[in-house]
């Protein structure tokens, strides 16, 4: 008798084997966040040690999202033809080795290429990371528990937050604290995924039955359920084959809009979040101000998470995300038209919130977009256009920010309404479904 593997594994359900998948991946993923939010909450300490301008400090922020668009364009697609877990072991190391030796970087020009070839693990790490974790999911779970993991970014960013707070205060050299503090988890990361096996989608799809069933068995036997009867053979779900790859005809569409989606989302988002910190610890006013208010920000991401993952099981997919990208978009609006300090602040509160929740239903809506086969390409993809988006914010949007930093964000709102819109091409809602 055959059974599908979203059968198989929907007989476990989500469980103590899929807790421990999120503690270990979530670990590594607050890792990732402050690699990329620290890139804000540094670029003052590093421009004072090494005699530059903010601006010029901000390259070590350049080269890392130039080294996440290397990552995530190499390492999707390498994950489909050799497996999840070879790229997340071999990325999570290089994360941990790297972001470490940033710490000591002796000159200006050694820390910049060790923040490259950091990015380039940690965009290597974060698409495979969500292909991996869906590929372990019953579909009635898959959505919620995909979003608890992206509100681990909120804890790496509140961590980050309160670790630059400190630095700032007993610390010349307060970005080697930082960086010291984000490469601890991915060091403690990279030795707990060695527990972690490979996808059994995967190795079903690339005929390694036997490997697959032991997984499955695995993952039963964890969760305290059932095992399958001997006579019970697990099968992939069947799929409509994608002969041309993610832009191939029956995909195109939604790929395309997918994508535009990452791309918008991402350059408001880093176009906000890499210049927020100086602009606020600098030249913010009342309680508007310094590194108090960031971390409150930080804080305000949890219940967007909290409310993304609610959404995605109770209304939808693309409902929710729809639902924050307005809402986001009304934040940067807010903050335009705002008059006084309080308006100020729950603009940029509201921002936090809803930012937040976007991301959150994007990371759970892209995988289930795409077959097992093409998962890990698509998300390496949609994560090599969205560093794309952080690589051009800074210097793209410098210009901009020059005329203003209520200007920016008015161009952001304009942005997320065009996410908004694009959302429109995809057409397709995948709660429930099963993801092959």
């Amino acid at each position: 008798m055959d059974m599908m593997i979203d059968d198989a594994l929907s007989r476990g359900g989500a469980g103590r084997f899929q807790a421990r998948l999120l503690g270990i991946f979530g670990l590594v993923w607050t890792a990732d966040a402050m690699q990329v939010i620290a890139i804000g909450f540094t670029a003052a300490s590093i421009a004072a040690t090494f005699g530059l301008t903010v601006p010029e400090a901000l390259l070590t922020g350049t080269l890392f999202f130039l080294g996440m668009f290397v990552g995530a364009s190499v390492f999707g697609r390498i994950a489909d033809r050799i497996g999840r877990r070879n790229v997340l072991l071999l990325t999570v190391s290089a994360e941990a080795v790297f972001g470490m030796l940033s710490v000591f970087a002796p000159s200006f020009g050694i820390l910049v290429a060790l923040r490259f070839l950091t990015g380039v693990a940690v965009g290597g790490t974060l698409p495979v990371d969500y292909a991996m974790m869906a590929e372990f999911l019953p579909p009635k779970n898959r959505g919620r528990w995909l979003v608890w993991l992206e509100g681990f970014w909120a804890v790496g960013t509140i961590i980050i937050a309160v670790t630059a707070w400190i630095a700032s205060q007993y610390s010349d050299e307060a970005w080697r604290w930082i960086f010291f503090i984000a490469a601890i988890p991915a060091v403690v990361g990279a030795g707990l995924r060695l527990w972690v096996p490979e996808s059994p989608m995967y190795l079903l799809r690339t005929g390694r039955d036997a490997e697959a069933r032991q997984v499955v068995d695995k993952v039963l036997r964890v969760n305290r359920a059932e095992p399958l009867p001997a006579s019970v053979r697990i099968v992939p779900a069947p799929v409509e084959s994608h002969p041309q790859g993610i832009f191939g005809a029956q995909l195109r569409t939604r790929t395309i809009a997918i994508l535009a989606v990452w791309f918008l989302v991402s350059l408001s988002y880093y176009g906000v979040f890499v210049w927020l910190p100086p602009q606020l610890a600098n030249e913010g006013f009342g309680f508007v101000r310094g590194y108090g208010f960031l971390v409150l920000m930080a804080l305000a991401q949890i219940p967007g998470y909290a409310l993304a993952a609610y959404g995605v099981e109770k209304w939808g997919r693309l409902p929710t995300l729809q639902l924050f990208l307005i809402l986001s978009a009304l934040g940067c609006f807010l903050f335009t038209v705002a008059s006084g300090t309080a308006m100020v602040g729950g603009s940029l509160l509201l921002m936090s919130f809803a930012f937040l929740g976007a991301w959150g239903a994007l990371y759970a809506f892209t995988p289930e977009l795409y077959p097992t086969g093409l998962r890990g390409t698509g998300m390496g993809t949609a994560g090599a256009v969205a560093r794309l988006g952080g690589l051009l914010a800074p210097s793209m949007l410098g210009g901009v920010i020059a005329q203003g930093f209520g200007v920016a964000i008015g161009l952001f709102a304009a942005l997320l309404v065009l996410g908004a819109v694009m959302t429109l091409l995809i057409r397709v809602e995948t709660r429930n479904v099963s993801i092959g």
